[in-house]
């Protein structure tokens, strides 16, 4: 699914590109009986972090992003420097929830997978629309 989504960036030698590979490693996450989602968050936010970074590199005037591993304050960086628009509140709690997942994951701790899946729900929306920009 997420590799079918990220299809035009197979292989590219970019942050897209990049995020194709996470893309790829979800699929493969999907297709397993792994109970804890912990690895799944990571490669999920890893995919969205070097997606929004690529979006900020290529569309903004400034050719940059800045540091964050915190996926709300991309976005926050991606509606103000580029000519992306969304309702970002609908999305800054979901973004919040898989950032902490994937630290919890770095920590190696559990995550509550329920809670995180009806994040990726939401996210998989934004995803769409920032795919289509």
């Amino acid at each position: 699914m997420y590799q079918e989504k990220f299809q035009n960036f197979e292989n590219v030698e970019s942050l897209a590109g990049k995020a194709w590979e996470h893309a790829v490693a979800l699929d493969v996450l999907n297709a397993t009986n792994i109970k804890d989602c912990s690895i799944h968050c990571f490669h999920y936010q890893q995919m969205l972090e070097l997606f929004f970074k690529h979006l900020l590199e290529t569309k903004s005037e400034f050719g940059a992003f800045s540091r964050t591993h915190k996926l709300q304050k991309l976005l926050e960086e991606l509606i103000a420097y580029t000519a992306f628009r969304t309702d970002k509140s609908k999305y800054i709690m979901a973004l919040q929830v898989i950032t902490v997942c994937a630290e919890e994951y770095r920590y190696n701790f559990l995550i509550d997978c329920s809670g995180y899946k009806q994040s990726v729900e939401i996210c998989n929306e934004l995803l769409t629309e920032l795919l289509d920009f």
